[in-house]
């Protein structure tokens, strides 16, 4: 079973919690390629969380594309592996091209870089 610690006084909403939570053991390997996770209301009764809560987690890494359903078997790991990687990579490359359309130089996109970091509230994950 799946054992994430939820700090449900934190500034970060629970269902985030868990999200990292996930993508941290996928990011070690504790849950690697094709592994089971268990049911929303499974991990919810766990968890103590409302199944909602863990709903809006499983959703949101399927569509980061941590998580797969297949339907009634249940959901398990992507069988791609980690795709926090390739997402951010997407992301960088998204970032280059707008800069280069607005004809910045890597300067002035590394300091935008710092800045949108400096306002991050998010831990790194």
């Amino acid at each position: 079973m799946l054992d994430i610690p939820v700090d449900h006084h934190s500034t970060v909403p629970p269902y985030e919690q868990l999200r990292q939570g996930i993508i941290a053991r996928v990011r070690s390997g504790e849950l690697a390629a094709g592994t089971k996770i268990p049911t929303v209301r499974a991990l919810a009764a766990t968890l103590r969380l409302a199944p909602n809560t863990v709903a809006r987690a499983y959703r949101e890494l399927e569509q980061d594309g941590v998580l797969e359903t297949r339907g009634r078997l249940g959901s398990f790991i992507a069988s791609s592996g980690d795709p926090t990687r390739d997402l951010a990579g997407r992301a960088a490359t998204d970032y280059v091209a707008v800069i280069r359309r607005l004809g910045l130089d890597d300067e002035a996109a590394v300091r935008y870089l710092y800045a949108a970091l400096g306002e991050s509230q998010s831990p790194p994950g």
